[in-house]
């Protein structure tokens, strides 16, 4: 399990399973602009926000 860090909607930080998160993303979010909710967090996923979790995810 690979733990990165990331913003919520609110400014929290919050850890997420990095490969977990992206493969959900990829999965349910891969296009257009939409809401994830994780552990009553919210995200706004759009194109920034993917490539940045495309950037946690590559970083060793």
């Amino acid at each position: 399990m690979r733990k990165a860090k990331i913003k919520d909607d609110d400014g929290k930080l919050i850890e997420v399973d990095i490969v977990k998160f992206k493969k959900h993303l990829d999965q349910y979010h891969s296009t257009g602009s939409s809401l994830h909710e994780e552990n009553e967090h919210y995200f706004t996923v759009d194109k920034d926000f993917r490539d940045k979790i495309e950037i946690l995810y590559e970083q060793k």
